[in-house]
């Protein structure tokens, strides 16, 4: 792997962040570089592409201008931060560039693994919030579990945590996702029917 540049004093720039190589993955934050290796586990892109699907059939059935993205793809938050969400939607087209997401989405998913733990529990939760994204979900694959944060007068909320079993609506469009099949688990037959006499 190819070293970073010796850092900066006042740290590194999205300018700085173009120069790198192509191959390699990095997220700055404030500054701060943060390499994305490891490669993200099979299940973790198996979430992220039943999200998608999911997200998109029905972006198109509501024909909804909203654009849904998934990583590798660069979010412009400001001139020190630049992230990488595994997936996203943006609705506003003027934020679309041909290489990348200039300013926030409108929501961020993250599928939570050990190694990412702490930045998207906690780092990432504090970047949208600063930076405005109105609903933030985070998929605990391990647990088949999601939280979710929704922004309320520049603060997120308490989180709201939905079982695998659950109906998520989300907040700011008119999506269900039935988590039993992002997760593909098989949902809990019916209770039978009360014996009558």
């Amino acid at each position: 792997m190819t070293a970073l540049p010796a850092l900066k004093t006042d740290g590194f720039t999205y300018q700085d962040y173009l120069a790198w190589p192509d191959q390699e993955r990095w997220e700055i934050i404030h500054g701060e570089a943060f390499a994305m290796t490891p490669a993200p586990s099979t299940r973790h892109q198996v979430l992220v592409g039943n999200l998608f699907f999911e997200i998109k059939k029905s972006l198109l059935a509501e024909k909804s201008p909203c654009q849904v993205f998934t990583a590798p793809t660069d979010v412009v938050l400001d001139d020190r931060t630049v992230v990488q969400p595994d997936l996203f939607i943006v609705c506003d087209k003027a934020k679309v560039t041909p290489k990348s997401i200039q300013g926030p989405p409108d929501l961020v998913v993250e599928i939570v693994s050990k190694a990412t733990a702490f930045k998207d529990t906690v780092t990432k939760k504090q970047l949208y919030e600063e930076f405005g994204v109105a609903e933030y979900l985070l998929f605990f694959p391990d647990l088949d579990l999601v939280e979710r944060h929704i922004l309320d007068k520049g603060r997120y909320l308490p989180p709201e945590r939905f079982n695998w079993d659950a109906t998520l609506a989300l907040q700011a469009f008119p999506i269900q996702l039935r988590l039993w099949e992002v997760f593909e688990r098989a949902y809990p037959p019916a209770k039978p029917s009360p014996i009558r006499d």
